[in-house]
């Protein structure tokens, strides 16, 4: 049986929003492993705010992609078949699969997944994997949270702020998120327990710092960025810490940072640094073990929101950027039940 990829190809840059001209969806021949390699099946495609970058002609921490090329993604997927003696059919692994159904890559390039009854498979490419090491990482690494102080946290309700969020409680911290829509909102305070949280869609951030943070602010898991990264800054503390893990509201152009809000780094001799989660791979399995004990005892939180189809991409990224996703985002390109596709091919 001669079977046939699907793939999502760029075709355009964006300027701006991505939209379906930027794109094509190619049927191309299934991918056949050579010597020491692994054929996988693409089960899940994950969606992050940082994916609009990579369309972009200037490299970020990834090289611009290339036009025309299959377009680069994060996936969880299953070996159907296998040249190389660490992976056998039937093994889950995360890799940089790209956003197509089946890839070919070097053991090298995948990471075995050992999934554990009770968690979902999803959760091993989402708070089980990069999201959840970044927002552990992010934290404990560059805000040095001492109990009793206080934080807050953009896009609180999103993949990597939510786990910020509840990490930030269980170190004794003083939680507060900004999120977007009472529904939000009310799943961090009721879900993750938080502090108190800011729906900025209602309006009135900065007089909600205020009344919520008193006495300023210590600490700033910041995601997002613009005008509400501002009213932010301008409340800080002495020798406050800011772990600078995204910008999401600069990704489709436009916005920018006040030099005066951006100042009060100098005036109150404060840290901000960047970071990449790439940098603390060396601390993957001890932090995803704590992470996984968490989720399976029930007091770590998360919200994984799926679609399905390549053609769904667009969409995805378009929730994502719109706060309209729910948590974690997800695409679906095959089902996690076994295929029977590939059987009997040579």
């Amino acid at each position: 049986m001669n079977q046939l990829n699907q793939q999502w190809r760029l075709v355009a840059r964006p300027d701006g929003e991505l939209a379906a001209e930027h794109f094509t969806i190619v049927s191309a021949p299934m991918p056949q492993p050579g010597a020491g390699e692994v054929l996988v099946r693409t089960i899940y495609l994950l969606i992050p705010p940082a994916m609009r970058m990579w369309m972009n002609e200037r490299d970020s921490y990834m090289p611009a992609q290339t036009l025309g090329e299959v377009m680069s993604g994060i996936t969880l997927g299953v070996v159907e078949r296998s040249n190389h003696p660490g992976f056998v059919p039937g093994m889950y692994v995360n890799g940089m699969g790209g956003c197509q159904e089946w890839f070919v890559a070097t053991g090298e390039q995948l990471m075995p997944i050992s999934a554990q009854a009770g968690v979902p498979l999803a959760a091993y490419r989402s708070v089980l994997d990069v999201q959840g090491l970044t927002a552990y990482c992010g934290l404990t690494e560059i805000c040095r949270p001492v109990a009793g102080q206080t934080l807050v946290v953009t896009a609180a309700a999103g993949s990597v702020g939510s786990l910020v969020c509840q990490i930030g409680k269980k170190l004794g911290l003083k939680v507060v998120g900004i999120a977007g829509g009472p529904q939000k909102c009310a799943w961090l305070e009721r879900e993750c327990g938080i502090d108190a949280v800011i729906d900025y869609k209602a309006g009135e951030v900065g007089q909600r710092l205020d009344a919520l943070c008193p006495q300023g602010i210590d600490l700033v898991f910041e995601n997002v960025g613009g005008e509400i990264f501002d009213l932010i800054l301008d409340r800080i503390n002495d020798h406050a810490r800011i772990a600078l893990c995204g910008l999401i509201s600069s990704y489709n152009g436009g916005v920018t940072q006040k030099t005066s809000s951006l100042m009060q780094l100098v005036n109150k001799t404060a840290t901000m640094e960047g970071f990449l989660v790439r940098d603390y791979f060396g601390r993957y399995a001890e932090v995803i073990q704590q992470l996984q004990t968490w989720v399976l005892d029930g007091s770590l939180k998360c919200q994984i929101e799926i679609l399905d189809g390549l053609d769904s991409i667009v969409d995805a990224m378009a929730r994502v950027f719109h706060g309209k996703n729910q948590g974690i985002q997800l695409v679906r390109l095959s089902p996690e039940a076994g295929l029977t596709l590939l059987h009997n091919e040579t």
